[in-house]
């Protein structure tokens, strides 16, 4: 891993003879390089009870480099304490900034690079954990029953420099990325849905409109961090609900996105956790699990409408890939191939495709050494059975419940 202009010789490119990206070749990621072209995508890890970083969210990520990824991501890291998904989330302030230095450096130390994955949760919020309003784009409920509160136009101001300042102070502090929470119904993704978004102000009704925080948000947090590190979005393609976001907007709001200049990739994802996260997941639906983990009075409701919350969708290799493919022809920059990627001649044919890095999840949760097995020729193929059962692990410490019970 390393920072600075882009001298590399053209040997030393990752690029196989035939021009195409060599999966374990290193891979430029705006000015840093990675050590190849394997992310582990953000998931919710779920060893911060107070908000700080802690040992075992260091060692969550530590495993993962010294098992081979080129950059792991840090997620959930919320630019204000309203902007948690609920009160065991990190909100980036003074008291957070030591263990993430520490975090940033275990990670550095196994020859990965880190990026913070920043957000505002918006109508995904847990007000009463919070203790704080829900903010949305309209007024509305959330899944919990809450109400939201419909964002002013002040109050985005002051959200945007949150984007910025959190921004600043992760790369102050050692992490070479920030990648900025675009997709699954929070805040900024809200706004581009024309179901969540339904103001009538210079933010809402056009998709002109309705991208324009965004736009601002990613503008702003690129002149924060400047060229010290990467900037990228993880973008939904498609809400997967009705009336929400698809792809014949989300393309056009990539483009935008593009035309800005300010990112060095798209990551490239879908579904709402306000009303279809199966979306996000595919396979097995976990809906037993899901309601062990709720109060009772909750558990019988979640009962009777678990199936229309937690719809079950068959797994297929790389189930983004045919609505990725219309990005990366819409698209010249790079972009970041996610979902359910598994296999070894998977992650080569989306290089072969044009894509600039792949991303994993739950595969790396089964096996954090997999990429390292990959590049030695022991795997060709993770041993995830995609159970999604790891999914309700998120309130006890995201595992694999196969490896840790």
């Amino acid at each position: 891993m390393a920072n600075g202009s882009d001298t590399t010789p053209a040997s030393a490119t990752g690029h196989d003879a035939a021009g195409v990206h060599d999966v374990f070749g290193p891979g430029r990621l705006g000015p840093v390089t990675l050590r190849n072209r394997v992310i582990k995508a953000a998931t919710f890890e779920g060893v911060m009870p107070d908000g700080l970083v802690t040992d075992e969210l260091i060692e969550y990520h530590r495993r993962v480099a010294a098992g081979g990824v080129g950059m792991s991501t840090v997620a959930y890291l919320a630019v204000s304490p309203e902007g948690r998904t609920d009160r065991h989330c990190i909100a980036v302030r003074d008291e957070t900034l030591p263990g993430l230095r520490r975090l940033a450096d275990a990670i550095h130390d196994e020859g990965a690079a880190v990026a913070g994955q920043l957000g505002h949760a918006g109508p995904v919020a847990n007000g009463r954990s919070n203790r704080a309003p829900v903010l949305a784009p309209s007024k509305g409920f959330t899944p919990l029953g809450g109400r939201t509160h419909a964002i002013t136009t002040d109050e985005m101001a002051r959200v945007t420099g949150d984007f910025a300042r959190t921004a600043r102070s992760l790369v102050e502090n050692g992490f070479d990325s920030v990648e900025i929470h675009l997709g699954h119904n929070y805040l900024l993704s809200a706004f581009l849905s024309p179901k969540l978004n339904r103001r009538d102000d210079a933010f809402g009704g056009s998709l002109e409109n309705r991208a324009r925080f965004p736009r601002q948000v990613a503008s702003a947090v690129r002149d924060a961090v400047g060229d010290r590190a990467a900037v990228t979005v993880k973008l939904n393609m498609a809400d997967g609900t009705r009336s929400g976001l698809w792809l014949d907007e989300s393309i056009d709001v990539a483009r935008m996105l593009e035309s800005d200049g300010a990112l060095d990739a798209i990551e490239l994802t879908g579904g709402s956790s306000l009303a279809n996260p199966m979306y996000l997941f595919r396979g097995e639906a976990p809906r037993e699990e899901f309601a062990a983990t709720l109060p009772p009075l909750v558990r019988a409701g979640f009962r009777l409408i678990g199936k229309r919350f937690l719809v079950e969708y068959p797994f297929e290799e790389a189930f983004f890939l045919p609505y990725a493919r219309q990005f990366r022809a819409a698209l010249d920059m790079p972009l970041i191939l996610l979902g359910g990627i598994n296999r070894l001649d998977t992650m080569r044919q989306a290089m072969r495709e044009g894509f600039a890095f792949v991303a994993m999840a739950r595969a790396l949760l089964r096996e954090p050494d997999l990429i390292d097995r990959m590049q030695k020729g022991g795997r060709e193929e993770s041993l995830c059975i995609h159970c999604n059962k790891c999914m309700p692990t998120i309130y006890s410490g995201t595992r694999c419940v196969l490896v840790n019970p």
